[in-house]
């Protein structure tokens, strides 16, 4: 029976944004039991905004505050895998720190475990995503796919449709907005060579978990997604769409014919992509970010998998 749930942002560099997902937490229609933020900021203002808001609360003993700030934790995947060492709750929600939720979000995410104990991991759905040009998804139809096929990104284009649908079995969950049963993934980390901005370890985490896992997306569970410009990867986005598809296959897809297949179609697409733009810049540019997006990705992919990183998260009484 689940009972509590243990909310995990990661942040670096965004107090406001932050302070804005923290505020429509603090609205939620069933209250989590714990919030863990791991800071990797360099100053204290986002401890500030986050003691002020918790100091503020009208209910502050209902919600337990772990608050660790290391501006030494390089990325994503290790503030995860330090937070989810002291999670306690049953199920373990991860948010990026620049989203809005709705006010039902994590009662919408509980319903889907109680109606469905077989479900392993809830999403909800990022209902701001806007539907990309018809020439990509042209390009995406004819080239995309096997496991490189992203079932997700559809869902979200038809958020407004989907709003009182049923949940949508995925292969896949998106770490923005992710929930897990804690005894389904304990004991399990994010791959820790993926250091600072990274694509794919969201992806990279649910293939690990294997076929067995059932993952759904909850159309009812909604939230906002900013997508903050502080702290964003600057890179071209032929190189992070080649990185993180690169890093994926070596490190999950890389058997059978057909994925094989597949990743070789889907290079096809990408040169194509790639030797179109260079012909419309007049440059090389295009091509080189794909080739080290490509060698990068690559290179991560093949190296072996580190340990989660040991920390000692202190709670914050309020």
């Amino acid at each position: 029976m689940v009972k509590t749930v243990s909310v995990i942002i990661p942040t670096k560099d965004r107090p406001l944004d932050l302070e804005l997902t923290v505020e429509s937490m603090l609205q939620q229609s069933i209250l989590p039991t714990q919030l863990i933020v791991v800071d990797q900021s360099h100053g204290v203002e986002t401890q500030k905004r986050l003691g002020k808001l918790f100091a503020e609360a009208p209910f502050p003993a209902r919600i337990q505050l772990y608050y660790v700030r290391d501006s030494t934790i390089s990325g994503l995947t290790v503030a995860r895998n330090c937070a989810m060492q002291i999670a306690p709750g049953d199920i373990w929600l991860f948010l990026d720190d620049d989203v809005c939720l709705e006010a039902c979000f994590i009662e919408e995410i509980l319903a889907v475990y109680h109606r469905y104990p077989q479900v392993s991991g809830v999403s909800g759905i990022i209902s701001n995503y806007q539907r990309p040009s018809w020439a990509y998804r042209l390009w995406a139809s004819i080239f995309v796919r096997g496991p490189f096929h992203d079932e997700r990104q559809p869902i979200y284009w038809r958020a407004d449709r989907l709003r009182q649908a049923e949940p949508i079995r995925v292969g896949k969950l998106t770490g923005a907005l992710m929930s897990f049963r804690a005894n389904a993934i304990r004991g399990r980390h994010f791959d820790e060579n993926l250091r600072g901005v990274c694509d794919g370890e969201d992806v990279d985490f649910c293939a690990r978990l294997g076929p067995s896992a059932v993952l759904v997306i909850a159309p009812r569970a909604r939230l906002v997604h900013k997508t903050s410009p502080s702290g964003r990867s600057q890179d071209h986005w032929l190189k992070r769409l080649a990185q993180a598809n690169f890093y994926l296959y070596d490190r999950n897809w890389k058997k059978g014919i057909g994925n094989r297949l597949s990743f070789l179609w889907f290079n096809a697409g990408l040169a194509l992509v790639a030797a179109l733009a260079s012909l419309r810049a007049g440059s090389l540019v295009p091509w080189r970010a794909l080739t080290e997006g490509a060698r990068e990705g690559q290179k991560v992919g093949t190296t072996t998998s580190q340990p989660a990183r040991q920390l000692r998260p202190r709670r914050v009484d309020h």
